[in-house]
C-alpha cells in the first residue's frame, strides 16, 4: 500500500510539475525559434554611380539654366544664390536628356533609359557581391516616385533578370524622398509572416522626364537640388544567413501628415499657371517637416532609448513644467526664445552611435542637427554625401550609410539611426544595428580619401557672381560674361 502510494505521489508530480514546465520551456522555444526566423537582415547594398559623362559641371550647369527662356534677371540672381548656398558641388549626376539639351523636351525612352541603366549596373553588382542568384529572389520593392510606366518597373527587373514566376512584386510611386523607408516596411512586414525568405529593395528617382522649365521660384528649386542616384538592398529573414549580414533592423516608425492641409500641400507635383508641370516646394515645408519629426521622435525615442535616459527625461520635464507655472509668463517666454529652445530635451547619442540623415539641403541638415544636438562629427557623412552626390531622393540615405562605411566608422554592435521625410508630409526612421565591423567603399571607392575636403564652397559664385551687379535686364548674356576674380 506504501508502495502504491509512493508511486503516486510520483505521478502526480511528474503531472503537476514537470509537465507545466516542459510546456513553459516549449513556449519560450517556440518565441526564440519564432522571433529568430523573423528577423529583417541586410545581406548587402550597391549605391548606383553614373559614368563621368553624366557629371553635373559648373559650366554645363549654366548652359542648362540659360536654355530657360522664361527666367528674368532676379531669376537668375535666386538661383544663383540657392545654388551657392545648397552644400552642392560639382560632381553629382544628371540624366543624359539634360546634358543633350532635351531637358524640356523628355521622351518616354529617356526616363525608360534612366532606370535601366541603375537597374542593370546597381542589381547585377549587388547579386555578384553577395552570391545570390536572381532567382532566389521571394520578393521585389521598387520604389520610383515620379515614374509610373507600364509594364511596371519591378516587371522590367523580372524581366532583365529572369526571376521566378512566384516572385511577389511591390511597385510604389509618389512616396517622395521618403518612400525607402516605406519599402523598407513593407518588406519587414513580409519578412515577418513568412520564414526563409530574400527580398530585393530598388530605390531611385527618375528626373529625365521632371524638369520644370518655368519661373516659379517654388518650383524652380527643386531643380537645384535634385541629382541621378540610386540604391538596390538585400534583405533576408534566413537565420543561416545571419553570419554573412552586416545589419539587422531594430525598429522602425512612420509618421503620416496628410490628414492636415497645410502639411499636405506643402510639396507636391502640379502645374504652374502657364500649365508647366514640376515640383512645388512651399514656404511652410520646413515646419511641416518639425511637426513630423517631434511626433517621429516621440513614438520612437521609447524604442531606442534606454532607460535612465527616457527617465532623466521625464524628470526634466517635469522640473520644466513647474517653473513655467510658477514663473512669471514674460521670463517664461524670454527662456523660450534663447538659442537652446529649439533643441529636443532628449539625448538621443545614449540609445544611437551614428546619424544617418537625409541629405534635403544644408538647411535640412543643419536644421536637424540643431535640434537633436549633433556634432559635426554626426552630420559629416550627410554633408559629404550632399557634396558629392546631391540630394538622390529616396535612397539618399544610403549613399550617407555607404560613407560611414568606407569610412570605417561603423563597428559591430553600432546603433545606426537612419531619418528620412517626403511628400504627404511624411517623416520616417528605422534603426539599424550593425552585425560585423564592415569596411567596404561601395560607391565611394575612388573618391572617399578626397572627403571631407578643406572647403565646401562650389564655384558657382566664381563664375557667376557677376550677375549680382548687373542693373539692366535687358543687356547681359549668363554664358558670355568672364568669371570674376
Amino acid at each position: 500500500m506504501e508502495l502504491f502510494s509512493s508511486s503516486l505521489t510520483a505521478t502526480t508530480i511528474l503531472l503537476y510539475v514537470v509537465t507545466p514546465l516542459l510546456y513553459l520551456c516549449f513556449l519560450v522555444w517556440k518565441v526564440v525559434n519564432h522571433k529568430r526566423d523573423h528577423e529583417c537582415y541586410i545581406l548587402g547594398y550597391q549605391c548606383y554611380r553614373p559614368g563621368d559623362d553624366r557629371k553635373l559641371g559648373t559650366q554645363c550647369s549654366g548652359s542648362i539654366i540659360s536654355r530657360n527662356k522664361t527666367l528674368a534677371l532676379n531669376d537668375f540672381k535666386f538661383l544663383l544664390k540657392a545654388i551657392v548656398s545648397s552644400g552642392i558641388g560639382e560632381e553629382t549626376y544628371v540624366p543624359r536628356n539634360f546634358l543633350q539639351g532635351r531637358e524640356s523636351n523628355p521622351t518616354i525612352n529617356d526616363a525608360v533609359s534612366e532606370m535601366d541603366e541603375f537597374f542593370h549596373d546597381s542589381i547585377a553588382k549587388l547579386l555578384a557581391k553577395t552570391g545570390v542568384s536572381a532567382s532566389d529572389i521571394d520578393v521585389l520593392v521598387v520604389n520610383v516616385s515620379m515614374f509610373p510606366s507600364v509594364p511596371s518597373l519591378t516587371s522590367r527587373i523580372i524581366n532583365h533578370y529572369k526571376m521566378r514566376d512566384d516572385v511577389k512584386a511591390f511597385n510604389l510611386t509618389g512616396m517622395g524622398c521618403s518612400a525607402s523607408l516605406v519599402s523598407l516596411d513593407v518588406v519587414q512586414n513580409i519578412l515577418k509572416s513568412q520564414r526563409n525568405k530574400c527580398a530585393l529593395l530598388v530605390t531611385s528617382e527618375s528626373l529625365s522626364p521632371n524638369w520644370y522649365s518655368g519661373n516659379d521660384r517654388s518650383m524652380v528649386l527643386a531643380n537645384c537640388l535634385f541629382r541621378t542616384g540610386g540604391c538596390a538592398i538585400l534583405l533576408s529573414n534566413k537565420s543561416w544567413l545571419k553570419q554573412k549580414a552586416i545589419f539587422k533592423l531594430k525598429c522602425l516608425v512612420r509618421t503620416h501628415h496628410g490628414a492636415k492641409d497645410d502639411a499636405y500641400g506643402c510639396c507636391n507635383q502640379k502645374e504652374d499657371d502657364e500649365g508647366r508641370l514640376g515640383f512645388y516646394l512651399g514656404k511652410n515645408l520646413p515646419k511641416a517637416a518639425t511637426r513630423a519629426f517631434v511626433d517621429n521622435l516621440r513614438v520612437l525615442s521609447p524604442k531606442i532609448l534606454p532607460a535612465r535616459e527616457m527617465l532623466r527625461f521625464l524628470v526634466v520635464s517635469l522640473l520644466r513644467k513647474f517653473k513655467s507655472v510658477t514663473s512669471a509668463p514674460k521670463v517664461a517666454a524670454l527662456a523660450t526664445n534663447t538659442k537652446y529652445g529649439n533643441k529636443s530635451p532628449l539625448n538621443l547619442k545614449t540609445g544611437v552611435d551614428h546619424f544617418c540623415l537625409h541629405t534635403g539641403g544644408k538647411a535640412v541638415i543643419d536644421g536637424i542637427g540643431m535640434s537633436l544636438d549633433l556634432s559635426e562629427y554626426d552630420l559629416e557623412p550627410a554633408r559629404m554625401t550632399l557634396h558629392r552626390f546631391g540630394n538622390t531622393s529616396a535612397s539618399s540615405l544610403w549613399y550617407v550609410l555607404a560613407y560611414m562605411e568606407a569610412k570605417r566608422r561603423l563597428k559591430r554592435g553600432d546603433r545606426v539611426l537612419m531619418i528620412s521625410f517626403g511628400a504627404g508630409f511624411k517623416c520616417n526612421s528605422c534603426l539599424w544595428q550593425v552585425m560585423k565591423d564592415v569596411e567596404d567603399r561601395n560607391v565611394w571607392d575612388e573618391c572617399i580619401d578626397q572627403y571631407p575636403p578643406h572647403s565646401l564652397a562650389n564655384p558657382f559664385m566664381e563664375q557667376y557672381g557677376w550677375i549680382n551687379a548687373v542693373q539692366d535686364p535687358t543687356n547681359f548674356n549668363l554664358l558670355s560674361q568672364p568669371a570674376t576674380n
